[in-house]
C-alpha cells in the first residue's frame, strides 16, 4: 500500500519509492527539543566598551578659569586701553643733517617737532619738521650728519623731546589710545528623536543600569552638543559680512584662534625634523615676545599629543621644573598649591622667570576633529595668561577668558535643555515621539589677546 504526504496541498514522494523522504518539523523528528527551539540563552557581555576612551572635548575653559557672563545684547563690546608710548613704522633715512625718513602718509601728523627718536639700528635723532609727502626731517644728536638707512621695514620709537632754554611749551599732545572691540553671540542647536515604539525597547547594553538603548543616545547627543558649543567657541569665525542661510541670516563669532591670529602671537612651531619645539631657544624665544607684551608671569599651556611629548623633551634637557628651580614656580591659578596642578593633569615646569603649566587638549589630538593628519592639527596649542584683566573704559576686572551667555532676568540661554511629544510622560503635541532639544547662546571675548600665544 502506498502512502503519500500531501502536507501543503502538495504531493511527497512515498517511502520505499527510492526517493528522500519529506523530514518532519515536528519534536519527535529530532533527538532533543533543544535541537528544535534553541532555548539556550546567548553569551551576551552587556559591558559597553568605550573603543575611543572618553569623548568628552570640554573643560578647556573651565581649567582656565574663563569667566561665564550674562549678556544683554547681540554682541559683546568690551575696551582695550593702547600702548602708553608711541612708535611708528619708517622705511628708509638719508645721510644727511638734516636727514629725510620715509614714512606712511599720515604718520608724520602724528609725530612732534623737538620729539627724540630711537632708530631701529640704535641712533637718536631729534625731529626738526615734519612734512606732508610722507616725510620728516631729523638731526643726529650727536650733530653730526646720521647714517643711511637703506629701504626695508623698521620701528622707531619716541623715547622723550628736548627743547632749548626759553622756549614755550608743546602745542600738540599724545593720548593713549582707546581699542574698542566687539564680538557676536551665536546659536548652536542640536536635537534627539525616538519613537514611542523604540524607547520601550529593551536592547543588549548595559548604559548606566539600563538597557533602554535610547538612553544611550541621548546622553550621546547631549555631550556631542557640548563638545561642538565648545569647539565653536575655539574654532568660530567672524567675518565682515553676515551670511545667508536657508532660514535667515547669521553673523560668525570670533572663536578663540581667530582673535590670537588677529590681535595675538602667533609661533610658527611646526619646522624642523623633530617637529615643534625642537630646542630650549624656541621656548626661549616665545618668552621674549611675552616680555615686550608686559605679560604675567603665569600661563597655562594646552597643547597637542605631539607638542607636548616634545615639551618634555624640553625638560629632559634642564628647563626648572617646580622642584629643580632655585626659585619656587607659581601656582596661583591653583592656589598656589603644585598638588593642585597635578591632580588637575597639569605639568608645570619655569623658565626665565615665567612659570607654565602645561596640559594636553583633547580637542586637538582627535582623529575626527583637528587632528585629522598623521602630522596633527594644524593648530598646535595655545598659551593662556593665568590672570585677571582690567577693562579701560570701566575698571572691571576679568580673566583673559569671557564666556558669555544670552540671559535677562531669571531666564537665560547658557544651555537649555526642552523636551516636546507625547511620550515618556511628555504632552505637548499629539506626535508619537519625543524630541530631545538642546539650544544655547553663547559667545568667547578674548581680553588682551596679545598676551596669548597661539602655536601652530
Amino acid at each position: 500500500m502506498a502512502i503519500s504526504n500531501t502536507t501543503g496541498g502538495s504531493a511527497r514522494p512515498a517511502f520505499g519509492s527510492g526517493d528522500r523522504p519529506t523530514l518532519k518539523t515536528t519534536p519527535e523528528a529530532y533527538t532533543t527539543l533543544g535541537a528544535l527551539i534553541n532555548p539556550t540563552k546567548p553569551d551576551n557581555r552587556d559591558l559597553l566598551i568605550k573603543a575611543y576612551g572618553d569623548q568628552g572635548l570640554t573643560g578647556f575653559l573651565e581649567l582656565t578659569n574663563a569667566k561665564k557672563s550674562a549678556a544683554v545684547a547681540d554682541e559683546v563690546t568690551w575696551w582695550e586701553e593702547g600702548r602708553l608710548h608711541k612708535t611708528f613704522t619708517y622705511s628708509a633715512m638719508t645721510a644727511a643733517s638734516p636727514a629725510a625718513i620715509t614714512v606712511e602718509t599720515g604718520v608724520e601728523d602724528e609725530v612732534r617737532v623737538n620729539d627724540v627718536l630711537l632708530l631701529h639700528d640704535g641712533q637718536r635723532v631729534v625731529v626738526t619738521s615734519t612734512a606732508t609727502n610722507g616725510n620728516i626731517s631729523v638731526k643726529s644728536l650727536k650733530g653730526v650728519n646720521t647714517t643711511e638707512i637703506l629701504s626695508g621695514t623698521y620701528k622707531a620709537a619716541v623715547i622723550g623731546n628736548i627743547y632749548a632754554q626759553g622756549t614755550k611749551q608743546p602745542t600738540a599732545f599724545y593720548q593713549t589710545d582707546l581699542e574698542k572691540y566687539t564680538n557676536p553671540l551665536f546659536i548652536t542647536k542640536e536635537v534627539f528623536i525616538v519613537n514611542g515604539s523604540q524607547a520601550t525597547n529593551i536592547g543588549w547594553v548595559n548604559v548606566n543600569g539600563s538597557y533602554l538603548w535610547y538612553h544611550k543616545n541621548e546622553m550621546d547627543a547631549r555631550k556631542r552638543f557640548m563638545n561642538q558649543r565648545e569647539m565653536m567657541m575655539v574654532f568660530g569665525q567672524k567675518g565682515s559680512a553676515s551670511i545667508t542661510l536657508n532660514e535667515g541670516t547669521v553673523t560668525g563669532s570670533e572663536g578663540y584662534f581667530q582673535a590670537l591670529e588677529t590681535r595675538g602671537i602667533v609661533a610658527d612651531v611646526s619646522g624642523g625634523t623633530q617637529g615643534t619645539f625642537a630646542s630650549i631657544t624656541d621656548m626661549d624665544q616665545i618668552i621674549l615676545e611675552l616680555d615686550k607684551e608686559g605679560a604675567p608671569m603665569e600661563y597655562a599651556m594646552y597643547v597637542d599629543r605631539r607638542t607636548s611629548l616634545d615639551i618634555d623633551d624640553l625638560l629632559a634637557q634642564g628647563i626648572a621644573t617646580q622642584v629643580t628651580a632655585g626659585l619656587p614656580g607659581q601656582f596661583g591659578a591653583f592656589n598656589n598649591d603644585a598638588n593642585m596642578a597635578i591632580q588637575l593633569g597639569f605639568k608645570s615646569f619655569t623658565r626665565g622667570g615665567y612659570t607654565f603649566h602645561k596640559h594636553d587638549w583633547k580637542m586637538l589630538n582627535d582623529a575626527t576633529i583637528s587632528g585629522l593628519t598623521s602630522a596633527g592639527s594644524y593648530y598646535k596649542g595655545a598659551m593662556i595668561p593665568l590672570t585677571t584683566v582690567a577693562d579701560a573704559k570701566t575698571g572691571e576686572k576679568a580673566p583673559a577668558l569671557e564666556m558669555n551667555y544670552k540671559a535677562a532676568g531669571n531666564y537665560n540661554r547658557d544651555i537649555e535643555h526642552f523636551v516636546t511629544g507625547s511620550i515618556l510622560g511628555y504632552a505637548t503635541d499629539g506626535e508619537d515621539v519625543a524630541r530631545f532639544n538642546y539650544r544655547s547662546e553663547c559667545n568667547l571675548i578674548t581680553r588682551a589677546a596679545n598676551q596669548h600665544v597661539l602655536l601652530r
